[in-house]
């Protein structure tokens, strides 16, 4: 993706498998929604191939279009609808909506039916989001950056209800996400944008073993805390037991989080 003279996208080639749910991270700037939008349709690229659910969004159909869910970043449309009438009305455009009371139910809105948009809170109108995004039964999901300013109770809600879509139905995720957690928890596969470019992806544990992210194993010798450092923290373990011919006092191991993994990438693009 090119605007002017300068590439705000260049190179980045990805595949993402039916079922998937894959994390799009990277810094402010990095070309993240840029790419969400050229896969949803929303803009036209300037080269290159794409291809999502097996068809161009470039030249997408209805019919295409009723087959994917879009929870854009920021929603504040439709402030005085009600929230069961808007759900009733957004149902008529697909040819399999899921029932509007049954969604309400699913995303914990029930009490909020007959109540004006405006008057939501703001994880209730991010649930209201991704009902709007579900309710034709999407097999492809695009969430970009959907539990900002959620507070830590909404978040838990909203991944909960993310992780019972994908149980339930399998559907195929696409999340853009700054909160390192909630991508190690939702996702199976990472891809990780800097400056317009991929330069990484797979999944988490790949990609620690790629930056050779060390693990931290913490133990309690002669009353005093031990730790190290390792890359290699079964052998240190194993290790620890020959030593002490036994149980390991207050062993611990605390093996790389996504967050070690993204920081350690971007040191070494940085570098």
């Amino acid at each position: 993706m090119r605007y002017g003279a300068r590439d705000v996208l260049d190179g980045v080639d990805l595949d993402v498998r039916r079922g998937e749910v894959l994390a799009l991270l990277g810094p402010n700037g990095a070309g993240k929604s840029t790419t969400i939008e050229i896969l949803e349709g929303f803009r036209r690229r300037s080269g290159g191939q794409v291809s999502v659910l097996g068809v161009d969004p470039e030249d997408a159909s209805d019919d295409w279009r009723a087959r994917v869910g879009i929870v854009v970043q920021s929603w504040r449309d439709h402030a005085r609808w009600q929230v069961g009438e808007l759900l009733e009305h957004f149902a008529r455009y697909y040819p399999d909506p899921r029932s509007p009371g049954e969604l309400l139910d699913a995303v914990g809105l029930t009490a909020q039916a007959r109540q004006e948009c405006r008057l939501l809170s703001g994880g209730q109108r991010r649930r209201l989001d991704v009902a709007l995004g579900i309710i034709g039964r999407p097999e492809l999901l695009f969430l970009d950056e959907p539990t900002t300013g959620f507070d830590p109770e909404s978040r838990r809600d909203f991944h909960r209800l993310i992780e019972r879509l994908r149980a339930a139905e399998g559907m195929t995720i696409l999340l853009t996400t700054h909160d390192l957690a909630e991508a190690e928890r939702l996702s199976d596969s990472i891809a990780i944008l800097v400056g317009g470019r991929l330069i990484a992806s797979g999944p988490v544990a790949g990609l620690a073993e790629r930056i050779q992210a060390q693990a931290e194993v913490r133990w309690v010798q002669d009353g005093v805390r031990q730790s190290l450092l390792t890359t290699d923290p079964s052998q240190a373990v194993w290790e620890l037991h020959q030593e002490f011919d036994g149980p390991v006092p207050g062993l611990e191991v605390r093996r790389p989080t996504l967050e070690d993994t993204y920081l350690g990438m971007l040191r070494q693009e940085n570098a």
